[in-house]
């Protein structure tokens, strides 16, 4: 049985989301990162960071206590 992803993260910035991917990484939990942007106008859309469903609340406790992103918009 495969485990489902959830979403702990959105950037409409690529670089915040690969922040977010390399902390989780470092801390032993799986994550990938869903490009949702617009090929022609990356303005559009958003970059995500999945984790395993079952490490999810671990994943946003790590990023939640390491520091905000900045976004800007």
């Amino acid at each position: 049985m495969e485990d489902s992803w959830i979403k702990v993260f959105e950037s409409k910035q690529m670089i915040q989301a690969e922040i977010a991917r390399e902390r989780l990484e470092e801390n032993e939990i799986a994550a990938v990162i869903v490009n949702k942007q617009d090929s022609l106008y990356p303005v559009f859309g958003m970059c995500e960071v999945h984790v395993p469903s079952k490490d999810s609340m671990k994943a946003q406790t790590i990023l939640s206590d390491e520091g905000p992103f900045t976004d800007p918009e």
